[in-house]
């Protein structure tokens, strides 16, 4: 089983550490493709127009000056530098060791700029959205999916994908749908069902940690994924085509 997701919009960086080293990162197929991101993530974030072009506010040029240096900015394990709703309804830091080594093992986060991490892979904070275009490289989801699909074939291979990737994620790459499960969230209210945001983050999370912390054997179907889900939440169960992957619906109370 491997369970992806998307990077965190907020990162907590470093107080300390060396920098990232490239080549020590998993699936290093994309080692020279990441390079290329970097160098025109840092050209684009020195210009005047840099907040627009990155799409974000006044409030986070900060976060925006750190790109033009991410080569000598302290990097630490992407599980500390992701962080926000999901990532805390996760919880890494209190699950024991043993779960901690699953969840190295078993999470996959799709990133704009890394292209795919393990939560192991020391990385420094950053601001760069998967939706972003960079010169040179045009749209980041576009430049990214041939790559993905290519350094991730072999590590799939014969898992089961619990996908809790958001939309703007789930464009840079698409695996085999077979054994792809897509997690969705809804609340649910007199018969009205409606997507949710927030609490699709939240269940995610939770979700991710309920599947580290149970015993025995991981899910290796969907049928199996969902009796797992069972266990904490009112759940349904949608099978896939050849071209899209099953649905796991998870329904909150509205």
């Amino acid at each position: 089983m491997l369970i992806l997701l998307p990077p965190s919009e907020g990162k907590t960086p470093a107080d300390a550490g060396s920098p990232v080293d490239l080549e020590s990162l998993h699936f290093p197929e994309l080692t020279a493709a990441r390079q290329d991101v970097a160098q025109a993530l840092a050209g684009v974030s020195a210009r005047p127009d840099a907040l627009d072009r990155l799409g974000v506010g006044a409030s986070l040029a900060h976060e925006v000056i750190r790109n033009t240096r991410l080569a000598h900015e302290p990097a630490a394990p992407a599980h500390s530098v992701y962080t926000g709703v999901l990532y805390d309804a996760l919880g890494y830091h209190s699950l024991t060791p043993g779960q901690r080594r699953k969840a190295d093992a078993a999470v996959v986060v799709v990133s704009g700029l890394w292209g795919a991490v393990r939560f192991a892979d020391r990385i420094p904070a950053y601001r760069l959205s998967m939706s972003v275009g960079l010169p040179g490289l045009g749209k980041l989801a576009s430049f990214w999916q041939p790559l993905l699909a290519a350094a991730l074939a072999g590590p799939i291979a014969g898992q089961l994908l619990v996908d809790c990737r958001s939309s703007t994620y789930v464009a840079a790459w698409a695996p085999p749908a077979a054994q792809t499960v897509a997690v969705n969230v809804f609340t649910e209210r007199d018969g009205v069902r409606k997507v949710v945001s927030h609490f699709a983050k939240h269940t995610r999370g939770e979700l991710a940690r309920h599947l580290l912390q149970r015993r025995g054997n991981a899910p290796a179907t969907p049928a199996q994924l969902a009796a797992a889900a069972a266990e904490l939440w009112t759940v349904e169960l949608v099978e896939g085509t050849a071209r899209k992957p099953h649905a796991l619906n998870i329904i909150l109370e509205g």
